[in-house]
């Protein structure tokens, strides 16, 4: 219950408090934030399936040069936060960047003469979104393509179709519910971001509760406004369950999948179609990142301090939300039978499907009533006003991520105790074990490996996270998140290099633990079949 607090506020908050700003923003800037909220996810959709289907078709089904590196290389993206290459490619192509300089120095006359792509614009938000969240559709087609039985190629010939048809018309169709789950992932974190639009100036719903919360004031505005984008974060759930309704096949066990080899010109383009995302989705900006670092900054004291804050705050966050995660993992398997505890482990691990926004302005809300209560009470029997206890202190920014990353947690945790057999229970129990001692001193040490993986990714998590902590945040209190977008938004982009630097490098060890961990669950699928 108390997890579900903050969405559970920002539906209550629909129909409270006053309706003029709402009126006003209906009247003036809701179309605009719809709008570009929808021509937003649209491309973004277009852009994901463009560049994530075609590498993982090819990493899955050929062999060409170097597919052993892309096949785990082009998940890096996953690693670059969308704000974050944001700024880079702003400082590349800016008027005083390496691009315009150059070709001034080359050309010999203003290039503002010449028709440059304006980098800050929605189709420039679609394209950075595009490159660094397409790895959802890359691993999650991937892996279908992987399953898929070899004899399914020999059943579209054998029906008449050409390669091409039995690829439209048998293989995509059949690895379907993962791509539109792969999409709907994407459009999710999409919806979500805030930090890129913002430094793009385009106007969308998470903007909008910004500006209605920290311009206007209104905390119902702002909930009103984030109902609305619920509603489509809801819509895009629905869709992707709706998609699989009737998508239930099922690949053969017998699977031996035949891999075609690619020579001359079929390779080269091969290499190019992956090399491309990998090279502008990450490499390009993580270079010109390190070169900013390197030469063009010098980091001072107030950059370790960020640094601590923000370590400190993500590893306190890892712990208490895969020990929470742990706990419901094991309730799960202890009342197995139980439909309520399934149903409430389900609502309560919701919080991954909301926007951080969502989840601060439902938690600030609920938050700041408590605090008003409890200085009443307490100036009314003791005289003494403690202050704000709950919203303004670290305790909110850590219920924030808690609500936010508990799925994440939850996952990794629960797949690692389904794999430990229930007859382990059963023997531990007759032996005189209660359900906690079980859960100590059996569980818990073969899980240490997914426990470890759900705290490294909860850290990262929560290291890149910025609608939230930009919200929640106590006064005088910045992460490495929050100062790169400070500065960013301050246009000293590369004076916010070595922030970003350090939360991308960090982001590269979960994605490198993915791989690893995909490549070792192909290689034992393989065997077993």
């Amino acid at each position: 219950m108390l997890l579900c607090l903050p969405l559970a506020v920002i539906i209550s908050s629909v129909f409270s408090g006053s309706f003029e700003i709402w009126r006003h923003l209906a009247q003036t800037v809701l179309s605009n934030y719809l709008l570009n909220s929808i021509w937003l996810s649209l491309g973004v959709g277009c852009g994901v399936l463009l560049l994530g289907l075609p590498t993982a078709w090819l990493t899955s089904a050929y062999n060409f040069p170097g597919k052993k590196f892309f096949s785990w290389a082009l998940l890096l993206p996953l690693a670059m936060p969308a704000y974050i290459i944001a700024y880079t490619y702003t400082g590349i192509l800016d008027f005083s960047g390496p691009v315009q300089t150059n070709l001034r120095e080359w050309i010999g006359y203003d290039v503002s003469q010449l028709w440059i792509f304006n980098i800050r614009s929605l189709g420039g938000a679609i394209i950075m979104m595009s490159f660094v969240l397409y790895p959802y559709v890359y691993l999650l087609a991937r892996t279908a393509f992987l399953e898929q039985p070899s004899s399914l190629i020999e059943a579209g010939r054998s029906l008449g179709y050409s390669y091409r048809q039995t690829l439209t018309k048998l293989v995509i169709p059949l690895a379907r519910p993962a791509i539109i789950a792969g999409m709907t992932l994407a459009l999710m974190e999409t919806l979500a971001d805030y930090g890129t639009v913002k430094f793009f100036g385009v106007s969308t719903f998470t903007t909008g509760i910004f500006r209605a919360y920290y311009s206007f004031g209104d905390t119902a505005a702002a909930a009103q406004l984030a109902t609305v984008l619920l509603s489509f974060v809801v819509l895009l759930i629905f869709m992707e369950r709706y998609s699989r309704r009737k998508l239930k096949y099922h690949s053969t066990k017998n699977k031996n999948t035949t891999i075609l080899p690619l020579k001359g010109i079929k390779a080269i383009l091969a290499v190019l179609i992956c090399l491309l995302p990998l090279i502008f989705g990450f490499l390009l900006p993580a270079l010109q990142l390190l070169f900013w670092s390197i030469f063009k900054t010098v980091p001072g004291d107030s950059f370790l301090q960020l640094a601590w804050n923000s370590f400190y705050l993500a590893l306190i966050a890892a712990v208490i939300t895969t020990g929470i995660a742990l706990i419901f993992a094991y309730s799960k398997r202890l009342y197995v039978k139980r439909k309520t505890v399934s149903v409430s482990i389900t609502l309560a691990s919701t919080g991954y499907a909301l926007p951080g926004t969502i989840v601060a302005i439902g938690i600030i809300t609920a938050f700041s009533w408590m605090d008003h209560r409890i200085i009443a009470f307490m100036q009314k029997w003791f005289d003494v006003n403690p202050g704000l206890l709950l919203s303004g202190t670290i305790f909110a920014l850590l219920f924030a991520y808690t609500v936010r990353f508990l799925a994440v947690s939850f996952s990794a945790v629960d797949s690692g105790l389904q794999k430990i057999k229930p007859s382990i229970d059963q023997a531990a129990r007759s032996l005189g074990k209660r359900p906690n001692g079980v859960l100590k001193h059996i569980h818990t040490p073969l899980l240490l490996t997914p426990i470890l993986t759900a705290m490294l990714i909860v850290f990262v998590d929560v290291l890149k996270e910025l609608p939230a902590t930009l919200i929640l945040r106590p006064f005088n209190f910045n992460t490495l998140s929050v100062r790169a977008f400070e500065l960013a938004s301050d246009e000293r982009l590369i004076d916010a290099a070595p922030a970003s630097l350090l939360i991308v490098f960090v982001g590269i060890i979960p994605v490198i633990i993915l791989s690893k961990s995909i490549q070792h669950t192909s290689r034992k699928t393989t065997a077993l079949h």
